[in-house]
């Protein structure tokens, strides 16, 4: 599979899906969507047909305000009906709420209380290990989440039980929706303090493919103490006007936006087809 095109078609996916419900974190869903196409198409163990599986690997979506992308990713790996998400998004009733919701297959909890994902995800890694379970558990966390402090006891609490089984992806896109994180809160040599908590830390493009693989490669290399990928990634990213700005955090295109974003994304789908010789 070709997985830079598959996020390309769930960029498409997540713009269908925030227009017609009408609502939506479309900037940050679009920075993390290539993290998760890696972790559900090539890097995960798991499987729609196995929600069950003890030994299947756990995936915490912290920055929950990006559940457009999960549920796309999920609705497209059949884990759910892509047309019942599609039609009752965000409507009153609907299991497909605004945050994910762990009523739904492939969902472990809920989240969108900004903290809580990196801690839980802290206590199923340690529940694995303590089990002799072979699964990962993968966490992906925003960058201006990294203010609350529950988020730096669960940094420390890792490496103090050599969870070797646990990587953490910090979408590090460096805006939130009250402007850029170095202005809101700075977090300077954030690689140098992990570090120096005991962390294995990468710092890659958060946005490629290849690169993504490489360090999710690379953290189940590592033995002994739990795995940090700094993603630099762009909000908005695939589409020229929302990339970079913190207004696109949570907010709906108008009619022409979405139609000029559809057409920026089809073309780089065509660009990819032809590479490939499609």
């Amino acid at each position: 599979m070709n997985l830079e095109r598959k996020a390309v078609d769930l960029r498409l996916e997540i713009l269908d899906l925030i227009c017609s419900a009408g609502t939506g974190h479309i900037g940050g869903d679009f920075s993390a969507i290539d993290i998760l196409t890696y972790l559900y198409y090539e890097g995960m163990n798991i499987s729609p047909d196995r929600v069950d599986d003890p030994d299947r690997d756990r995936f915490i979506l912290s920055k929950g305000h990006a559940v457009e992308a999960l549920y796309s990713v999920l609705a497209d790996r059949g884990f759910f009906d892509r047309q019942a998400l599609h039609n009752t998004y965000s409507r009153l009733g609907s299991p497909f709420i605004g945050h994910p919701n762990n009523q739904l297959p492939g969902i472990e909890m809920n989240s969108g209380s900004l903290g809580h994902g990196l801690p839980a995800a802290v206590g199923i890694a340690l529940a694995g290990q303590m089990d002799g379970r072979p699964y990962y558990t993968y966490v992906l966390t925003g960058d201006g989440e990294l203010a609350e402090g529950s988020v730096w006891e669960a940094f420390m609490a890792a490496p103090h039980f050599k969870l070797d089984h646990l990587v953490a992806f910090i979408d590090r896109n460096g805006l939130q929706i009250s402007g850029r994180t170095e202005d809101v809160m700075p977090q300077g040599d954030l690689a140098g303090k992990l570090r120096l908590f005991g962390w294995e830390v990468q710092e890659i493009d958060g946005n490629s493919i290849p690169a993504i693989r490489a360090a999710v490669q690379h953290a189940k290399e590592t033995q002994g103490r739990p795995s940090a990928i700094i993603a630099d990634t762009v909000k908005g990213c695939g589409v020229s006007f929302m990339e970079n700005r913190a207004g696109w955090h949570h907010r709906v295109p108008t009619a022409e936006e979405a139609a000029q974003a559809r057409g920026e994304l089809m073309q780089k789908a065509r660009e990819l087809d032809e590479r490939s010789g499609k």
